[in-house]
């Protein structure tokens, strides 16, 4: 009870540090206050579903609530338009009391331009002494649809017909640039938009007073009107400049105060926000309204200002998300410390927040159906990342903060009494080197053990010249032996060793498999049998071991690869009856294989799948750490992946198949443990799929980007859990478990790390074709295998020195752009950066496996010799 409590206590202050930081982040800021109603603002009633191409537009009821909103917040308003139900607002406006700027919208189609023409002088002729000023086009030199000379002969027409002042919109260079259109106008109507410059907020307002009066400077007898200033509250930056809530309040509070001391006549772009605008001028083009796009203030204009309103909601949600999260999976685990509780709990809430974060800043944009869908997709891996994130998190707190528990199993050493039960041993063979196989059959000769039987299962080799060694040594090593050559026979290893059960001795009670390359110790079978005298043990496990890890620095990361997995996996397996079968060095009661149906042979890792069918049928295992025999590792760098894609491509072959059982129900038959590590076992094989699949993402990303850097996103907060919090996570994970349970060096761990990382893309291809596909033949990794020449081994490489070369040349350019010369453009060149590390990785262990990392080359040795020279490297060592 009071362990409970604790808890409890524990879980209930990370929810409130939790809150703390939502409320830190989301402090309110204090701005200079503006009280003074507003000049302008330029006005475009269109509403979210509007757009210029579907010729949806406002009706004359919706245009009026717009303006008795603004009624009593500004003094004038400024539109672009005259056409398509706009020719009404002169009108609407002069009804509640608001001057306005008229304009007319000019570019390259001149039958519209002259119907623009036509109606602004049509309504500057009306008796409506709230028009103020006429503009004829907006940005028209900017954009280049039509000469100057076309321009100035509007402007012309326009003031020989009005007596109204005339001018049109243009930004400050345009009117620096042009000097002859100053001549034509009666005042200098002027864009000063510092956010399109990448002018940083804190910056912004004394850059636009010096354009001011720069322009002032230059043409001191003509007015001047800002027609368009302002700041987005979303969307992508530009350059220094940052488009936020925060940004834009302190830019227009900033702004108004010092443009009422210095009495400028201006408009602030714009009244309410436009998300058609996205189409032209990207994401920030929609979010430069005072009011969203429902008529909602973002913000009050004389009190604090919060950069995300609702942020309460969302803290709570995530709050109570990570306290559904710590109590599924810590109160079930009632042997851990309270520290790795609080760093769990920690990294729960960190999780969940940076989730509901990304989630919030989605539910505050503007979506479309395709927009939508992108973040449903991104936030559904985001919590696939979260989820891989916390399994991981767990296993460290069962690591190094968990209790002691009684299923620790250790060698035996049977009574004077104990009843020898008969082993039945099956080494299968195919295409093995026969001075391998003959060690493996030395060995096997001297094991202490006085009721064994050795049957070598050698499985379709072709060449006889390899084979009948192994038959001749077996009739040499006496009737304990027995060689049966299988030609033309199905089932790849699993086929070879279940006709082994046909021929094994009757009174044979145990089943053990050793592959070709082992050496065993003499003693593993006197020490581990024993165990099979409890009736419900299935089958019993040792690790797999190596003997040839001081042949080269390939080899030696390899080594300290693979005994991550049986140091740390398999040992917190054992903890809950969970351990993954392997086939080797592993001891199976006969009866239990029997009852399960024996050898999958349908799975390329019919090892595991048995081990789970033991599993499914209510019987136990046991994983004695210690090592009984070593075998050989991968020679080369393609023997190496060849294997962990088998291992990969078997284990979704298991999950298609006994999915039904993983289903948290009640008729499952494992226990809630053994579904829990089966699937947390491979949950780091899908997040290298889901590695993948956001490297993939991010280079077509990357391309629309460069491509269009105006119109494109960059989803940095989508990213980032699942990239560089996801790989720095699993990497410092991955070091601090070795130096709590594997014998090596830091050095020797990081050559692990090197190693394993190395394989990601395989293990993502191996995840996802296992997925979506069937039928991969067996695949054996070859021993003796020659290295091959650079070249070579570069052709075996070729996907992922593609995706390097495609992520390098990302980088690049990204950082070439001036338009991401900012926070969230580092942030993305650091997300690529993250993604291209596997990728060099892969590389390097390539480049090591194949140098000649040991004075004698291996190439230069015969198969023998390279045994004998193993044998002799380790006993000196």
């Amino acid at each position: 009870m009071k362990t409970k409590i604790v808890i409890v206590l524990a879980l209930a202050l990370l929810a409130f540090i939790n809150f703390s930081i939502w409320s830190y982040v989301n402090n309110p800021l204090q701005l200079q206050p503006w009280t003074k109603t507003t000049m302008g603002v330029t006005f475009n009633p269109m509403r979210k579903h509007d757009t210029q191409k579907n010729n949806s537009f406002p009706s004359e009821a919706e245009i009026e609530q717009d303006i008795i909103l603004l009624s009593d917040k500004v003094h004038a308003i400024r539109t672009y338009s005259v056409l398509k139900g706009l020719y009404k607002v002169p009108e609407l406006a002069a009804k509640h009391g608001l001057n306005i700027t008229v304009g007319a919208w000019i570019d390259g189609d001149l039958e519209k331009n002259r119907q623009e023409i036509e109606a602004l002088i049509q309504i500057s002729r009306q008796n409506n002494p709230k028009i103020v000023r006429l503009m004829v086009g907006n940005e028209v030199m900017l954009r280049k649809d039509i000469p100057e000379e076309q321009l100035i002969e509007y402007l012309r027409e326009v003031k020989k017909r009005t007596w109204r002042p005339v001018s049109t919109s243009e930004t400050w260079d345009m009117w620096l640039a042009h000097p002859k259109l100053v001549n034509e106008v009666d005042f200098i109507g002027v864009h000063i938009l510092p956010f399109w410059e990448g002018i940083a907020a804190e910056d912004a307002v004394d850059y636009i007073f010096s354009r001011y009066y720069q322009l002032q400077q230059a043409y001191p007898k003509k007015p001047i009107v800002i027609t368009e200033v302002g700041w987005p509250s979303d969307g992508q930056p530009f350059k220094h400049a940052t488009a936020s809530i925060s940004n834009q309040a302190r830019f227009l509070r900033e702004f108004l105060n010092r443009a009422a001391q210095e009495h400028l006549a201006y408009y602030i772009v714009e009244a309410f926000d436009q998300p058609w605008k996205m189409s032209i001028e990207g994401s920030a083009g929609a979010y430069w309204g005072i009011f969203n796009a429902d008529r909602q203030a973002k913000y009050p204009m004389d009190d604090d200002v919060v950069t995300l309103p609702g942020w309460k909601h969302w803290a709570t949600a995530a709050a109570v998300c990570s306290m559904v999260l710590m109590a599924l999976f810590l109160f079930t685990r009632r042997s851990l410390k309270l520290p790795g509780i609080l760093f769990f709990g920690l990294i729960a809430n960190l999780a969940a927040s940076t989730i509901f974060w990304s989630a919030s800043i989605g539910a505050q944009q503007y979506q479309t159906k395709f927009t939508i869908a992108f973040w449903v997709i991104l936030i559904l891996m985001q919590v696939l990342a979260g989820i891989i994130l916390l399994i991981e998190s767990l296993e460290i707190v069962e690591v190094v903060w968990h209790k002691n528990s009684p299923r620790t199993f250790k060698p035996l050493t049977p009574t004077a009494d104990f009843k020898y039960p008969k082993v039945s041993l099956h080494l299968p063979i195919h295409n093995e080197p026969p001075v391998m196989v003959r060690k493996t059959l030395e060995a096997l000769a001297k094991v202490d053990y006085p009721n064994l039987e050795v049957l070598v299962m050698d499985n379709n080799t072709k060449d006889p010249a390899v084979w009948e060694p192994v038959r001749d040594d077996c009739e040499r090593l006496g009737p304990m032996f027995r060689f049966f050559h299988l030609e033309n026979w199905p089932g790849f290893k699993a086929g070879a060793i279940n006709h082994a059960l046909e021929q094994t001795a009757s009174d044979a009670e145990i089943i053990a498999i050793i592959d070709s390359d082992y050496v065993l110790s003499p003693d593993w079978l006197k020490c581990l049998v024993p165990y099979f005298d409890n009736e419900n043990v299935g089958f019993v496990q040792s690790p797999q071991d190596y003997r040839d890890l001081h042949l080269s620095f390939f080899k030696s990361f390899c080594y300290w690869e693979y005994a991550g997995f049986f140091n740390i996996g398999m040992m917190q397996r054992n903890e809950y009856n969970a351990i993954i079968q392997h086939g080797t060095m592993t001891m199976i009661r006969k009866s239990a294989l029997l009852e399960v149906g024996k050898w999958a042979e349908w799975c390329i890792c019919e090892d595991s799948e048995l081990g789970l069918r033991l599993y499914e049928a209510g019987y136990d295992s046991v994983y004695v750490k210690d090592s009984f025999g070593r075998g050989l590792m991968p020679d080369t760098m393609s023997g190496y992946m060849t294997q962990r894609y088998r291992w990969v491509y078997g284990a979704m072959q298991i999950i298609k198949a006994h999915w039904r059982s993983f289903l948290p129900t009640k008729k499952s038959p494992l226990t809630p443990a053994q579904r829990y590590y089966f699937l947390a076992g491979w949950l780091p094989w899908f997040s290298d799929a889901l590695a993948l699949l956001f490297t993939l993402t991010s280079l077509a990303l990357t391309a629309l980007i460069i491509s269009d850097p105006i119109h494109s996103e960059l989803p940095v907060n989508a990213f980032l859990l699942p990239t560089i919090g996801l790989f720095t996570f699993k990497i410092l994970r991955g070091l601090w478990l070795y130096q709590v349970r594997v014998p090596c060096s830091f050095w020797q761990s990081l050559g692990a790390a090197l190693s394993g990382l190395s394989l990601t893309h395989t293990v993502a291809k191996g995840t996802i074709q296992g997925l979506f596909t069937t039928g991969k033949p067996f695949m054996r990794t070859p021993k003796y295998e020659k290295q091959s020449p650079l070249l070579a081994g570069l052709m075996i490489i070729w996907q992922e020195l593609l995706l390097l070369i495609l992520l390098g040349t990302g980088i690049w350019l990204m950082n070439s752009l001036d338009h991401f010369d900012n926070l969230s453009g580092r942030l993305w060149i650091a997300i690529l950066s993250v993604q291209v590390v596997p990728y060099v990785a892969t590389l390097v262990t390539l480049l090591i496996s194949i140098a000649p990392n040991y004075r004698l080359r291996k190439a230069d040795l015969s198969a023998e010799e390279l045994d004998e020279l193993t044998v002799v490297i380790d006993k000196k060592l």
